[in-house]
């Protein structure tokens, strides 16, 4: 069997305290949870989602989580893939939802807010906050310069303890 990489290729909007309102300027805080089964009715290539995340959310090495407004857990802003390794989190897809991408969308900070999870995640199981994904190549710079990853050959990307610390501290502790 051969497992086909795949290659991190949000950009990183913006980074917010939570999510940002576009045309208000109003934000809103979050909750991140672990995806379920019946999540994935509206989470469709036909509604507008890039990515086959039923597939994603069956790979029994991966866990899925969906990021939503507090108090309004059936709207789901995003979703990212992760899997824990021995020593750090690795981080397979991450995807805003559709209404949040390109020029109209409605909320900035959905990316960020997904990552800071990821590193929190890093540390709540022991690794110091320690991330890893590939990049596309076009991001790497776009990552090293909004996420302080580091860019450790070919298309390998680290967000270490330093870096996992800020996107804490800046959507976590309030």
């Amino acid at each position: 069997m051969v497992i086909k990489s795949q290659y991190i290729d949000a950009e990183i909007d913006k980074l917010t305290n939570s999510l940002e309102n576009i045309k208000t300027g109003d934000n809103f805080s979050t909750d991140i949870l672990i995806t379920e089964q019946n999540d994935f009715k509206s989470i469709t290539k036909k509604e507008g989602w890039l990515f086959d995340w039923m597939s994603e959310f069956k790979k029994p090495d991966r866990d899925v989580y969906k990021l939503t407004i507090t108090n309004n857990q059936s709207v789901i802003q995003g979703l990212i893939s992760l899997s824990v390794r021995t020593d750090h989190v690795y981080m397979h897809l991450i995807e805003s939802a559709p209404f949040n991408k390109g020029k109209d969308k409605v909320y900035a900070g959905v990316p960020g807010n997904l990552v800071a999870f990821a590193c929190k995640l890093s540390f709540q199981r022991g690794f110091e906050g320690y991330l890893s994904f590939l990049s596309k190549s076009r991001l790497i710079e776009h990552y090293e310069r909004i996420l302080g990853a580091v860019h450790v050959g070919g298309n390998l990307m680290i967000i270490n303890t330093i870096s996992a610390l800020k996107l804490i501290n800046k959507y976590f502790d309030k």
